[in-house]
């Protein structure tokens, strides 16, 4: 365990120093799919992160490492075929293990929703822009309690019900969200509870408190108000984290945020679901203790921004295609006197209850922007994104519809809207992504002879093609390759037969894009143990560097 613990350290070091003579590429676990034990972590600090800091350091800061055309930054925390190992920040679900409607459905828990009876309130909401409190049900378990905003209901508390669920099939760490009915009679407030009133003071809780909150709810159907409750995080809260850098109290984290592919492939996630909210402050570290060992876990909160909501109201048009603010939209509308309309200005939006502003005929998702600059999105290359690409092509209609419907919308139309609309935003997330790189996928040895699958074709994106197989020797101390004559099929040479390790290149006609896979072969079963990928074109650095400029 200290080897494999020591192999991470230094997979981590390579990042930031050059390669050292000599080092292995692969080691005998390779691929490793679980990050080994983590170390202890006896104490964290709990940092306070400012919405206002972080917004202005992203704005106009823009920190992180920056990667270019000439530049790229390679994906941290990934094994050697380039998939995200589970940890304490990523665990694979759906796509690999094809998670059963009801899995989906159930999301990250449904074993512990408010139970009914009386809620005692012991806080005010603290964060957001939406009202609500803090509660303890019957069996003393707390919950976060957030309300949809008067004129729209059900609009943000369906999206965060609804994201939490994607999220974690996707493989994130989520809280557990709930859609709650509840009358007024239920509330009672703890003796203790406080809130901050509108000078800033802090002050006992009241009756009149609750009916000033409930007040900006929407009116309650048969007496019943609708929110969403959301499960407290198990752990000590330690707030967010950030998309750049590293924590210095914990020893686990080793690969800077804007290079972990767990993140920058997050850029695509939030995309297909239109969540243009991805900042610091909505996501959570908790320090816990589980299997025996005490260590950091990261979450991402807070899905009410996701859809076509924007928590307080519908989300306006501009969202996913220009930043909040845009010097780029500003050179174009003062020379224009604002007469210039943008196609996404034009885009139709239904009316339907809760479903606020979303479509997919504008969506281009190479340009697809959040609210504003993030690194790690920043840092997204193209073999980031098609390694998540590949999971939200992996959903299908039928999961989608299952998901979403468990925002417990009203009119049946909305769940059937935002499955179609995501159904063709995953689409052009297939297509778009696929066509950055050769999009080969699934590759294992099955009787001496290399097989993958085609994502392009298997989705109709491209026709059947060919291939241009290039095999060599590879050694493992040196990296050094040797080219085996006459070895061009997918067939395994003959030289792969005796121990050692082999790879071949492989194109589908554009050297540009080629994919080397790795093989190794012991004890007469040969694996595939590693795969690299390259690709041609402008990189997604530099789109989305011209987009924050906007």
């Amino acid at each position: 365990m200290v080897q494999v613990r020591q192999r991470v350290l230094i997979a981590a070091a390579a990042l930031l120093l050059p390669a050292a003579a000599g080092a292995r590429r692969f080691y005998d676990d390779d691929p490793m799919w679980r990050e080994p034990r983590p170390l202890h972590v006896d104490k964290a600090a709990r940092r306070k992160l400012s919405e206002y800091y972080d917004y202005f350091l992203n704005q106009f800061g823009k920190p992180g490492e920056k990667a270019t055309t000439r530049v790229s930054i390679p994906a941290g925390a990934v094994n050697t075929l380039g998939e995200v190992p589970d940890s304490a920040w990523y665990t694979n679900r759906h796509r690999p293990g094809r998670m059963s409607i009801a899995e989906l459905a159930r999301g990250p828990g449904n074993e512990n929703a408010p139970a009914a009876g009386k809620w005692r309130i012991v806080e005010a909401k603290g964060q957001g822009i939406t009202p609500g409190f803090q509660i303890v049900d019957a069996k003393n378990r707390r919950y976060l309690i957030k309300f949809d905003p008067a004129a729209h209901p059900e609009i943000a508390s369906a999206a965060d019900a609804v994201g939490a669920k994607f999220f974690y099939a996707l493989g994130y760490n989520t809280p557990e969200n709930y859609i709650v009915h509840f009358t007024r009679d239920q509330l009672t407030i703890d003796p203790k509870a406080e809130i901050i009133d509108r000078k800033g003071r802090k002050r006992r809780f009241r009756e009149q408190d609750i009916d000033d909150i409930l007040a900006k709810a929407p009116l309650p159907a048969a007496g019943r108000y609708r929110a969403l409750a959301s499960f407290f995080i198990k752990g000590k809260p330690l707030d967010g984290f950030r998309y750049h850098g590293t924590r210095s109290d914990d020893p686990n984290d080793v690969v800077p945020h804007e290079r972990r592919r767990d993140l920058r492939g997050l850029y695509v996630f939030a995309s297909w679901l239109q969540h243009t909210d991805t900042k610091s402050i909505n996501t959570h570290d908790t320090h816990v203790t589980e299997g025996g060992a005490s260590f950091i876990k990261h979450y991402l909160i807070d899905f009410g921004a996701i859809f076509g909501s924007d928590s307080f109201e519908p989300k306006s048009p501009r969202a996913g295609h220009v930043p909040l603010f845009s010097w780029g939209q500003l050179a174009v509308n003062i020379p224009a006197f604002g007469l210039y309309v943008p196609r996404w200005m034009r885009a139709d939006y239904p009316h339907i209850r809760g479903v606020g502003r979303l479509e997919s005929a504008t969506f281009e998702p190479d340009k697809w922007t959040g609210n504003y600059y993030n690194p790690a999105f920043a840092n997204c290359l193209p073999d980031d994104a098609f390694w998540a690409a590949r999971q939200v092509m992996a959903f299908t209609n039928e999961e989608i519809l299952a998901i979403v419907q468990t925002g417990e919308y009203t009119d049946p139309e909305a769940a059937a809207y935002i499955a179609k609309i995501l159904a063709d935003r995953r689409d052009k997330i297939g297509r778009t992504w696929f066509s950055k790189v050769l999009p080969l996928d699934g590759f294992r040895v099955s009787g001496r002879r290399l097989e993958f699958d085609d994502l392009g074709v298997k989705y109709n994106f491209e026709q059947p093609r060919g291939y241009t197989v290039s095999w060599f020797r590879f050694d493992n101390e040196t990296e050094a390759k040797t080219p085996i004559p006459g070895a061009s099929s997918l067939a395994l040479p003959e030289a792969a037969g005796r121990a050692g390790y082999y790879g071949a290149d492989i194109h589908a006609g554009d050297p540009a894009r080629t994919i080397t896979v790795y093989v190794r072969s012991r004890g007469g079963a040969p694996e595939v143990v590693g795969i690299d990928r390259r690709w041609a074109g402008i990189e997604r650095a530099e789109a989305f560097a011209r987009l924050s400029r906007r």
